[in-house]
């Protein structure tokens, strides 16, 4: 599958945010790294701990306007987990924007920062890139449109061959803002989420971001400043009620506008970078600058590098949105506004989002999530990267857990011999009904076994060298594809079930250790 290509949007310093509660319903605005809350521009900014348990936490030593940029997590090079995650709470079947941010600082004395790969749950969003920026003093942020396939989203950080020996991957911040149904609704996002490559309010060439302010973006969505230089810049008379769009632009990306003389054809190439082929959701924002009147209405076609995008729309001072939501691009991209014959005035844009579609990576099935999570719960002390989706992205699965390699994936084996890891072996393994092989030996697990009558698959399970208690479950032995059984060195007690003692083809051993007769 391609990889998703994700425009490294530049998040100057001094940036103002929109503020948002803390909870699945309202979203969180995470400070990696940091120790404590703080509250900044009228956002609360919550500290990682509950988020991710990996990782280390440093200070930038450089002053920085905003507390988010001031610190970060890293995972040093020595971790051998196959990726670190972040797990949000969410509202299962809801829309979210997912935006990480990335200043470097130079906090491990590095000549450069370290390149690395994004994912989210089980898909590989894009590499992070952050050198080019940060060598013009600037952070980089990403952005990403997703729907929630269960009550968590998790934002993974992973190695990949362009990361550099002896470096690690970081992050400064990450927020997952929910979003209404109605954004970006043309968009099957069972199948597919969003990456956003720009965002822009026309007629801006003062370095800020249309985002803060009683008139802002109510999702924290950036709007970045764009003016081509040549074109005539107006300033809108009339106010624009953002409900009555389905994205909800914020009226201040209306405030403003470029524009051609009556008759003339406006021409912008935008966005400012040249794109890679693929297919990508375009959204248009259009408003007449003029004071209302009956004769406030401008008249023109939108075309995008020549194809017919748009025909005769009239725009009014409530405004206009036109969008393709599956539309392909390549290389750079111009925008086309060619006026009515007859048109009293000439055309105009506001703004503009250009998204990347991309297809989703696939996840675990949910009966296996279940179940791994909480063996993961079960345990104490296991493997750092048993968060975020068990089996995905391929290359990406949780230590010593094999999949299959499926869009649903499902688990077929669990291997963490010798691996230190203490507490029990939850019950709910019994849902990992793909299973064939489980080693849990050489451990400091307690308890019982647990039922896995469920689990027809099984061949092999190793428990061997633990503190395990409690009887052989008698079930054991009606496991068709049982072929071994280890058990010894565990403080089992009680009867051999007839069943494990006659079950042809199975290489049973329970001695020495336990007290089973």
């Amino acid at each position: 599958m391609m990889s998703p290509f994700s425009f490294l949007a530049v998040l100057l310093l001094g940036l103002g945010f929109r503020i948002h509660g803390a909870d699945a319903l309202s979203g969180y605005q995470i400070n990696c790294g940091a120790g404590a809350e703080r509250v900044f521009a009228n956002v609360t900014w919550v500290p990682d701990a509950p988020f991710i348990a990996t990782g280390n936490a440093t200070d930038i030593p450089s002053p920085m306007a905003t507390p988010a940029l001031s610190s970060l997590r890293y995972f040093p090079d020595a971790s051998p987990a196959r990726k670190h995650c972040y797990v949000v709470p969410a509202a299962k079947s809801a829309k979210y924007l997912v935006r990480t941010t990335y200043y470097y600082g130079g906090f491990d004395g590095g000549a450069a920062p370290p390149v690395f790969d994004q994912i989210i749950d089980g898909t590989r969003w894009s590499q992070v890139d952050t050198a080019r920026d940060y060598a013009r003093g600037r952070a980089t942020y990403f952005e990403a449109v997703v729907v929630a396939a269960g009550k968590a989203v998790s934002v993974c950080l992973a190695r990949n061959a362009a990361t550099a020996a002896g470096s690690s991957p970081f992050i400064s911040a990450l927020e997952v803002v929910p979003l209404d149904d109605s954004v970006y609704n043309s968009t099957d996002f069972a199948s597919y989420a969003l990456s956003t490559i720009a965002r822009h309010s026309f007629g801006h060439n003062d370095g800020s971001v249309v985002v803060s302010g009683d008139s802002g973006d109510e999702f924290s969505r950036y709007w970045e400043p764009y003016s081509d230089g040549t074109s005539p810049v107006v300033e809108s008379q009339g106010s624009v009620a953002p409900g009555a769009f389905w994205n909800r632009p914020p009226q201040d990306v209306f405030r403003r506008g470029v524009t051609a003389s009556r008759g003339d054809v406006l021409e912008l190439q935008w966005p400012p970078a040249p794109l890679p082929s693929a297919t990508y959701y375009l959204a248009l924002y259009f408003q007449d600058n003029r004071t209302p009147s009956p004769l406030s209405w401008r008249v023109f076609d939108v075309a995008v590098n020549g194809e017919a995008f748009f025909a005769g729309i009239n725009v009014s001072t409530a405004g206009s949105m036109v969008y393709g939501a599956q539309w392909p691009l390549s290389g750079q991209t111009k925008i086309t506004l060619t006026p009515a014959p007859g048109s009293p005035v000439g055309p105009v844009i506001n703004a503009a989002e250009l998204m990347m579609i991309v297809p989703l990576g696939g996840r675990t099935h949910p009966r296996d999530v279940i179940g791994m999570e909480a063996l993961a719960r079960g345990f104490v002390n296991p493997p750092s990267d048993w968060s975020g989706d068990p089996c995905l992205p391929v290359g990406n699965s949780w230590t010593g857990v094999s999949c299959t390699q499926e869009p649903l994936a499902r688990v077929t084996a669990i291997n963490l011999t010798n691996f230190n890891v203490g507490g029990s072996i939850s019950d709910h393994i019994a849902n990992l009904t793909a299973i064939s092989s489980i080693w849990l030996l050489g451990n400091n697990l307690t308890g019982p076994i647990p039922d896995t009558s469920p689990l027809h698959h099984l061949a092999d399970l190793h428990l061997e060298n633990n503190q395990l208690t409690g009887p052989m479950p008698p079930l054991l032995g009606d496991l068709p594809k049982l072929q071994q059984l280890f058990v010894q060195s565990n403080n089992l007690q009680g009867p051999i079930p007839d069943n494990l003692k006659n079950k042809p083809g199975l290489t049973f051993q329970y001695t020495p250790g336990n007290n089973l007769s």
